[in-house]
């Protein structure tokens, strides 16, 4: 391990358009001792929302359909370290689709991984999950029992079993990453913090489904980036790893923070509605084996990381502005 960081490392980054992967590119360049090459399915997104400046060896490619031209590029860069972060990610869609949930959370990973683990260059691969397959998880640990509430955190669990199953049984070099709400500037558009600061500016009203009550643990995107990177370095392999904050907060103050600091009125701004299906009361992990085993804690506070995002609106409006501001479902 140390002879490998003292020459290039070389990385593919699975979902590099996402708010997440982009992110971790980011990271990536900033070390001239990286190459990194980025697969996503749709085309390279607008510079808005991604977090990396340019300069990245992007590949169109589908998980579900292109796995044998994923693998052939593989074969001929021979990475060191992979990490996916490819999924379909909405969860109040899942019930309308559920199969199109495990062709690409489940299935999909299934057959990669498979052929990955046979791939002797491979150094780690880094599959990022999510604590949603816990259910409703009130400061879990690592070696809690899966217990998934929708579609989308059961197609997540399976392929984390298969995954583990394949570290068990094959020295499979894996890393599981599960990160509680990231959020910061590049985030999709229709996630709870970007929505609210655009809702606030254009005068619509923000809906708060169960009434807000929900228990989340927000985290900067940049926070939970350099985890993933100390994973790779430091990390054992076959581990799950948590990322989050240390306490929790409900989405009702999260909107009312942002609020506050934008100078707007929170009775005014929201609007209550019922329930989603399956929706859990609270997601707060325990990232006690991160801090521990890695030397990692979050640097971002809450309230400056809120800010960066409304700064981050403000001066992208003209564009923002015009962007759609509701998830577009795309089968596969």
């Amino acid at each position: 391990m140390e002879n490998l960081f003292k020459m290039k490392r070389r990385f593919v980054i699975i979902g590099s358009n996402s708010f997440s992967g982009s992110t971790l590119i980011d990271l990536l360049q900033q070390d001239e001792g990286n190459e990194v090459v980025g697969i996503s399915r749709s085309k390279e997104k607008d510079r808005l929302f991604l977090a990396y400046k340019g300069g990245l060896q992007f590949h169109q490619m589908n998980l579900n359909t292109d796995l044998d031209k994923m693998l052939q590029l593989f074969d001929k860069y021979e990475p060191h370290y992979i990490v996916n972060f490819a999924s379909q990610s909405e969860v109040a869609p899942s019930w309308e689709y559920p199969e199109q949930w495990y062709q690409t959370n489940c299935m999909s990973i299934v057959r990669l991984s498979n052929e990955l683990k046979d791939r002797k260059y491979l150094k780690g691969y880094v599959h990022i999950s999510t604590p949603e397959v816990y259910g409703s998880c009130p400061k879990v640990t690592e070696s809690a029992p899966l217990n998934p509430s929708t579609p989308y955190a059961a197609s997540r669990a399976a392929a984390d079993m298969f995954l583990l199953c394949l570290a068990r049984n094959f020295d499979f070099p894996l890393t599981i990453i599960r990160s509680t709400n990231v959020y910061g500037a590049h985030q999709q558009l229709w996630k709870i913090i970007p929505r609210t600061v655009i809702y606030l500016k254009q005068g619509r009203k923000i809906e708060l489904h169960g009434g807000g009550d929900q228990i989340r643990s927000f985290i900067h995107i940049r926070d939970v980036t350099r985890g993933i990177l100390k994973a790779i370095e430091l990390g054992k392999a076959g581990s799950i790893y948590h990322l989050s904050p240390q306490n929790g907060c409900s989405i009702k103050w999260i909107v009312q923070r942002v609020c506050e600091l934008m100078g707007y009125d929170f009775d005014r701004a929201t609007v209550s509605f019922g329930k989603r299906a399956g929706q859990d009361a609270c997601y707060i992990i325990d990232s006690s084996k991160a801090r521990t085993e890695l030397g990692w804690h979050p640097q971002i506070p809450l309230d400056e990381g809120l800010k960066e995002v409304i700064q981050w609106v403000g001066e992208n409006w003209e564009g923002i502005s015009t962007a759609p501001l509701e998830y577009i479902h795309k089968a596969y």
